[in-house]
């Protein structure tokens, strides 16, 4: 006989709790997008006008990278930590921590 409990799962408020979740975070990807195009033309802007980079604008573009990482993790699936709004800016601080590529034992 059949386990009818597996088939009620996607249909369960946890489902289609984190379905919403994830049409929220898809766009605001997008938005995220057009904001990195601005981010980008705006620092070569200034490198051209000052010679200089904008640190500011690179620490957020950094921020605009992880956060980019993050909403990819929750959309696919990949992590169960949602990305901002719901959790706090990523920190630019320090490197994104990416998953380690497994060493050749020879």
């Amino acid at each position: 006989m059949e386990n009818h409990t597996d088939r009620t799962q996607p249909f369960s408020p946890a489902t289609w709790r984190r379905g919403l979740f994830m049409l929220i975070c898809a766009f605001l990807y997008n938005v995220a997008e057009m904001v990195v195009v601005a981010v980008a033309i705006l620092q070569f802007l200034f490198k051209l006008v000052t010679g200089e980079e904008n640190t500011q604008l690179k620490l957020f573009g950094k921020g605009l990278s992880i956060f980019f990482y993050q909403t990819m993790q929750f959309l696919t699936f990949n992590s169960e930590q949602k990305p901002f709004p719901f959790s706090p800016w990523p920190s630019t601080e320090a490197e994104p921590v990416l998953p380690e590529k497994k060493k050749d034992p020879t």
